[in-house]
């Protein structure tokens, strides 16, 4: 994103320098074997560093701010958008919804990196259909005992705080659940499976067996779960269109210094026509793309109205542009492009969930239409 657009003020600028800054120094596109400890590592790099403190708030987030966070890291690295992200989506319902005894026992410990944190709905049977999830929190005395199933869920295997959604029984469908603060050692949770994605990236597949909670630990009132995730869903769905920028924006760069360098007859590959016409259409997408999340991000912080029209706009354009862009720059490079170890082709594995988390394009194209269709019939 350009930040001298009027979308941002000076301290996004600043935060922008500085972070570019210190991504440089601190921060790799390649990774090691060990996925966790690498997310370990990073999440207390992070910490310790200041920046996941623009993951929590007593109140509102700033998404300017973590939309700028996410593209600068994920131009570096896909693992540390990755370490980043989850911070804040893992949280983000204790900062929106939570109590002052609640915001005061967890959002220092994720800021500061002492504590990983993770975001718990998806079931093997419900994934977009989140109103329909099968886990549930049976009341029993001043507890709640919880049995059921979550998958892909991201940092299940090592988070020390987990926002974990499950029925309640108030009502049918999303009526009837409710979100809870679940500690990562509590009694009864299993990683029954360490999940292998295309990009290494820690997910796992967690039973929860008589899990019993004081209901303190419940976010918000019964019955209001499924609107905490939605509210904490909508907050971060326009990062995951910045982190999808700076994928692509990477992409583009390395498709640059590769035809610039590469030669081809008696000039470079880019002096060649269609390689011109490639790199034009990848920095027109990059750009609209740019407009789309910033111009979501402002409308979040400004906080006037419905945005969820705006942010699913950002989301479903940049995740798809972006796998666009990343494919030209894969086909551009030829054979190097697809071989392992080769930045474009670890962006090419990076950028494929994005179009599926936190709401599938086929999702945020559903929202856009009956938001318009809703508006034409008032």
């Amino acid at each position: 994103m350009d930040l001298t657009w009027p979308f941002f003020d000076s301290r996004h600028r600043a935060l922008g320098r500085e972070l570019s800054t210190w991504a440089q120094a601190n921060l790799t596109a390649s990774h090691s074997d060990d996925v966790e400890a690498e997310v370990r590592a990073l999440v207390a790099k992070l910490g310790a560093s200041g920046y996941l403190g623009l993951t929590i708030a007593d109140g509102a987030l700033d998404v300017r701010s973590l939309a700028i966070a996410r593209a600068t890291l994920a131009y570096h690295s896909g693992l540390a958008d990755f370490a980043f992200a989850m911070q804040g989506l893992g949280s983000g319902a204790i900062s929106l919804f939570g109590t002052a005894r609640q915001r005061a026992q967890y959002l220092s410990q994720v800021a500061s990196g002492q504590s990983i944190a993770a975001f718990a709905m998806t079931e093997p049977a419900t994934g977009s259909d989140a109103a329909n999830i099968a886990t549930t929190a049976t009341r029993d005395g001043d507890d709640y005992v919880i049995n059921g199933e979550k998958t892909y869920i991201s940092n299940g295997q090592i988070a020390d705080v987990i926002t974990l959604f499950a029925r309640t029984g108030e009502g049918e469908g999303a009526r009837g659940i409710s979100a809870f603060i679940l500690p990562g050692d509590t009694p009864g949770i299993e990683v029954a499976e360490r999940i292998e994605a295309i990009a290494p990236h820690p997910l796992a597949r967690l039973t929860l067996t008589d899990v019993r909670l004081p209901a303190s630990s419940m976010l918000g009132l019964p019955g209001e779960g499924f609107t905490v995730a939605m509210k904490t869903l909508t907050l971060f769905r326009v990062t995951v269109g910045a982190a999808a920028l700076g994928f692509a924006r990477r992409a583009l760069d390395e498709a640059i210094a590769f035809s610039t360098t590469r030669k081809l007859g008696n000039g470079t590959l880019a002096d060649n026509a269609v390689t011109q016409a490639n790199l034009a259409d990848m920095a027109t997408a990059i750009d609209a793309s740019a407009l789309l999340v910033a111009r979501a991000a402002w409308a979040q912080d400004k906080g006037d109205g419905d945005n969820r029209r705006a942010a699913a706009m950002a989301k479903l354009h940049a995740t798809e542009s972006a796998q666009k862009v990343i494919d030209m720059a894969v086909q551009l490079h030829g054979g190097m492009g697809v071989t392992k170890g080769a930045i474009v082709e670890s962006l090419y594995r990076e950028v494929r969930a994005l179009r599926i988390y936190e709401g599938a394009s086929e999702v945020q194209r559903v929202i856009i239409a009956r938001d318009l269709l809703k508006e034409h019939s008032t």
